[in-house]
C-alpha cells in the first residue's frame, strides 16, 4: 500500500477502530508500520464477526519469546508468534500476540525478502489464532496459510512472504 493510502487509512480508521488495539514495541529491529498491524487486527477481526474488541500486540526480540514460550507452552526454543486468546465474552474479542522481530529479520534476511514484510505475516498468524483457527492439522494449516495470503495481499498487494514453508 503506498504511503499516502496508509497515512489516510490510518486517519480514518482511529475514528472508527473496533477493535482497540495496543501496541507495543521491546525490540527496535525491525520497523513495521503501525497502519499495518491496525488493518492486518481490523479486517480479520471484521470479516470474522467481531465488532468490540481489546488487541494487545508486543514486538519482542528472541530472548523474550523464548523466555514466554517455555514459561507458557513449555517449549525451550524461540519462536516466530506466540499468541493468546482471552476472550470471556461472546461479544468482545480479547487477545495477546508476541511477535519476534529477530525471528522476522533473520528469516527475511535468509529469504530475501522485506523484514516488515516477514513480522506483519506472524501479526496475522497470530490474529488469525486469537480469532480461533489452528493449524494443527494438515488440511487446517492448508486453511490458515490460504488466510495469511490473502491478508498479506490485502494490506501489502504482494504475497511473496508468503512462499516461504512454515
Amino acid at each position: 500500500m503506498p504511503v499516502a493510502s496508509n497515512e489516510l487509512f490510518q486517519q480514518i480508521t482511529e475514528c472508527f477502530m473496533p477493535i482497540d488495539t495496543e501496541i507495543q514495541c521491546t525490540s527496535r529491529r525491525v520497523k513495521l508500520p503501525k497502519a499495518w498491524i491496525l488493518q492486518a487486527v481490523n479486517q480479520i477481526a471484521s470479516d470474522y464477526g467481531w465488532t468490540e474488541g481489546e488487541i494487545s500486540i508486543t514486538i519482542v526480540d528472541d530472548p523474550q519469546i523464548h523466555q514466554v514460550n517455555r514459561q507458557y507452552l513449555n517449549h525451550d526454543y524461540p519462536t516466530d508468534v506466540i499468541s493468546f486468546d482471552t476472550t470471556e465474552l461472546d461479544s468482545f474479542l480479547e487477545g495477546e500476540i508476541l511477535a519476534s522481530a529477530d525471528t522476522a529479520h533473520r528469516v527475511a534476511s535468509q529469504n530475501d525478502w522485506p523484514a516488515s514484510h516477514e513480522l506483519l505475516l506472524y501479526i496475522i498468524h497470530g490474529m488469525l489464532h486469537v480469532i480461533g483457527l489452528d493449524d494443527s492439522t494438515s488440511t487446517k494449516a492448508k486453511q490458515m496459510r490460504s488466510e495469511e495470503k490473502h491478508y498479506i495481499e490485502s494490506i501489502l498487494g504482494d504475497t511473496t512472504v508468503c512462499k516461504e514453508a512454515r
